[in-house]
């Protein structure tokens, strides 16, 4: 199992690092899937404890200039790897004038990422600085815990408002209460609603525009035949959708929401290269 990678495009080093940054506000620890294509980012918590759960696919053709990888077995090509992402964020955030960075599966006194930062230095010789980050390698008959999740048959899907305005509206709902609605329909429209003993908060968004999913993945949702004014709604964790919009530092170019109806909120944002799916159940 071996596997090493190099990025010198400072452009490309601090979209990567802008990712973690991202992954990092997302989830404390997470588990690193390697491929010989890409790289995929999981947080698997369980959904039955009202935990969310994310999956984040980047193709590491846009990011590395060099890509190796062997993984535990021919037919098995992969590596499954558990880790703290804040830490690979931290590493990466010394590197943000870097000439290269190095990032290699080490296994000295326990498994690590090796992240080699070479710095430019005035003498002819450079200065390399190496964090090395432990990492738990996952055994190859767990990996079926860790498979994209799939797509639930939604009641409405719609794309997001601007998400710096969303971000705006949930920093100063999560001061009135810990759990926030979100409705939609399928006619564009969109709120989010904050409902208490003391308090009830609208804010509306209209002419978002619906996702034509039904007609492009020839996917049967229940959406279709729905009646288009009618909401389908989900009561959230506000903290969790909070995180989700603080940790954007990756502008995405589409971002969209399904909600099966009082099941699962369930987000994608893509970016050209990039996709983050967050799964949110909603709370009775």
């Amino acid at each position: 199992m071996r596997f090493r990678a190099k990025i010198v495009d400072l452009a490309c080093l601090n979209h990567f690092s802008r990712i973690m940054n991202t992954i990092a506000k997302l989830a404390k620890t997470c588990i690193l899937r390697l491929t010989v294509c890409k790289l995929y980012f999981i947080l698997s918590d369980k959904v039955a404890n009202g935990g969310a759960s994310m999956w984040c696919e980047l193709s590491q053709g846009n990011f590395f200039d060099e890509f190796q990888m062997e993984g535990v077995a021919a037919e098995h090509n992969e590596i499954y790897l558990e880790f703290v992402p804040e830490n690979l964020w931290r590493a990466l955030k010394t590197a943000q004038s870097a000439k290269a960075v190095k990032i290699k599966l080490t296994n000295k006194h326990c498994p690590c990422l090796r992240v080699a930062v070479e710095l430019p230095s005035l003498s002819s010789s450079s200065r390399i600085v190496t964090h090395d980050i432990p990492v738990g390698v996952i055994p190859r008959r767990m990996w079926n815990d860790f498979r994209e999740p799939s797509v639930p048959d939604f009641d409405v899907s719609i794309y997001l408002p601007v998400l710096k305005t969303m971000k705006s509206v949930v920093e100063r709902m999560k001061n009135l209460s810990n759990f926030i609605v979100i409705e939609a329909n399928l006619s564009g429209e969109m709120n989010l609603k904050i409902e208490t003993d003391l308090v009830s908060v609208t804010t509306h968004f209209k002419d978002l525009g619906n996702p034509p999913w039904a007609s492009e993945h020839g996917c049967q949702s229940s959406a279709q035949g729905r009646d288009l004014e009618s909401m389908a709604e989900a009561r959230i964790d506000i903290k969790k959708l909070q995180q989700l919009l603080a940790g954007q530092q990756v502008n995405p170019t589409k971002a969209l929401c399904n909600i099966v109806h009082k099941r699962i909120v369930h987000f994608i944002l893509l970016h050209e290269e990039v996709s983050l799916q967050y799964f949110i159940p909603a709370i009775a």
